[in-house]
């Protein structure tokens, strides 16, 4: 009887193959057997010349069959050994399943058996799969970096990419990291969320959403702020899908990750040193350049940096419409970052004119938070209207309160529309836009009311 080739094996087994939330040592009760079989037959053979000469599948086969052989192991086992042996050739090792998992938004390597998956916005170590040791570990970070063009070593330790997917890869290895290689990967959902999808989860309110769609729509400038993993990016993708599609947009990313649905979108990426050892080109030299390039909107992933000088000086000369993220624990937090980051450009400028910039700059700020449920809600919406005492003054338009915790562990609270019509709200209008009239319907009528009155009594 001729051999199977690895292909037909699995094709034998097809209602086995997807195994990846079923642990290693739940197939095999012994242990030691498994370890035994993933360095006799998976290290060995990827260290063997056979791969990197590109063997038929067959030769791979009957080497695997051979090995195999030695083992009284059961069809599951065996199946088991042979999707192992496939993720290692055609894909990346033991996370190649976490990597098709649409559930699994992030993917940690800490070592051979410390491996965690954040899912539905809650971290978990994950007991389901394991590297053989840390040179396991390296192979996989070395294949999946190569297939960028990038590379990774003792002189070049650290390295940040885009994967083909879109997912994003942070390595870091010896002697950086002490313990050992560390890979992080980030990924992104394809069926992004859109505006219905956050009202649906309670991520905002449907006044909220059609504020913030009045606030692109009419160019003001925007910035989103929070923590690591708080949905900046998503809300980012959420917001500009309100650019009119007429508008030519210009993105600008450390790694490109914004999904933007309209034709005219010119997408920019930063370029590392390491990159076929070229010149670095970083998020400041691409704002610049874009001012060159005819833009109505400009997109800027993250500003962390001395770009933030140059992002302001564009929204001061008539770049309307300007949206970016940035790490900040709230509205207050992200002017002072700001102010921090314009700094760092090496430019001496007076504080006072820093936040005069700033000021005249930004329209709006809001926060996006991952509660401590793992859900995500915009916690803040506020205007910049000003200064008060040389510090530049927020007001809150709508704010998410918090009240506690109920039985299912679940954050609970209200959403709150504060008694003020923003200033914006001016802006807006003067943009022929009307669709936010109703939201703000009881102050308007009391400041009718007070005209009248004050009107009444000047006669």
């Amino acid at each position: 009887m001729a051999k199977k080739t690895l292909v037909e094996e699995l094709e034998l087994q097809k209602e086995m193959k997807n195994v990846q939330f079923v642990s290693d040592y739940d197939i095999f009760k012994d242990k030691n057997l498994l370890d035994q079989l993933r360095k006799n037959i998976i290290q060995d053979l990827l260290d063997s010349p056979m791969i990197n000469t590109n063997q038929s599948t067959e030769n791979i086969d009957y080497y695997i069959n051979k090995e195999l052989e030695k083992y009284d192991l059961s069809t599951l086992e065996r199946s088991y050994i042979y999707n192992l042996v496939e993720n290692e050739i055609a894909g990346f090792g033991p996370i190649t399943e976490l990597l098709q998992d649409k559930n699994v938004t992030e993917i940690m390597v800490n070592g051979p058996d410390d491996i965690y998956v954040e899912m539905n916005g809650k971290l978990m170590k994950d007991d389901t799969v394991s590297f053989i040791n840390s040179e396991h570990i390296m192979r996989i970070i070395e294949k999946m970096v190569q297939s960028v063009g990038r590379t990774i070593d003792a002189t070049n330790p650290m390295v940040d990419a885009r994967l083909q997917d879109g997912s994003r890869l942070n390595a870091i290895i010896p002697p950086l990291s002490i313990k050992g290689p560390v890979l992080t990967i980030r990924k992104f959902r394809k069926d992004l969320d859109d505006i219905e999808d956050m009202i649906g989860n309670g991520t905002m309110t449907p006044y909220m959403a059609r504020f913030l769609e009045a606030c692109v729509k009419a160019k003001l400038n925007i910035a989103v702020c929070g923590g690591t993993g708080s949905g900046k990016t998503t809300l980012l993708n959420v917001l500009s899908s309100f650019i009119p599609t007429e508008e030519r947009i210009i993105t600008i990313e450390d790694a490109a990750e914004l999904k933007l649905q309209q034709e005219h979108v010119i997408s920019l990426e930063t370029k590392d040193t390491n990159y076929q050892n070229g010149k670095e080109i970083t998020i400041r030299d691409l704002v610049r350049n874009a001012l060159r390039m005819r833009p109505d909107r400009i997109i800027v992933g993250e500003v962390r940096g001395e770009e933030a000088l140059d992002m302001l000086q564009a929204m001061n000369t008539g770049h309307e419409g300007s949206i970016t993220t940035l790490h900040a624990n709230g509205p207050l937090d992200a002017i002072h970052r700001i102010e921090t980051m314009v700094l760092m450009s090496g430019i001496e400028i007076p504080i006072r004119a820093i936040r005069e910039y700033i000021e005249n700059a930004f329209d709006i700020i809001i926060e996006i938070e991952r509660l401590s449920d793992g859900r995500r809600k915009i916690t803040n919406i506020s205007e910049v209207v000003g200064f008060q005492e040389d510090e530049i003054y927020l007001q809150k338009i709508f704010a998410f309160r918090e009240q506690g915790v109920n039985d299912q562990n679940q954050v609970s609270g209200e959403f709150v529309l504060y008694n003020y019509l923003p200033k914006v709200y001016t802006k807006i209008k003067h943009k022929g836009i009307d669709s936010i009239d109703d939201i703000f319907e009881s102050i308007l009528k009391k400041q009718d009311s007070k005209k009248i009155t004050k009107d009444k009594e000047k006669k």
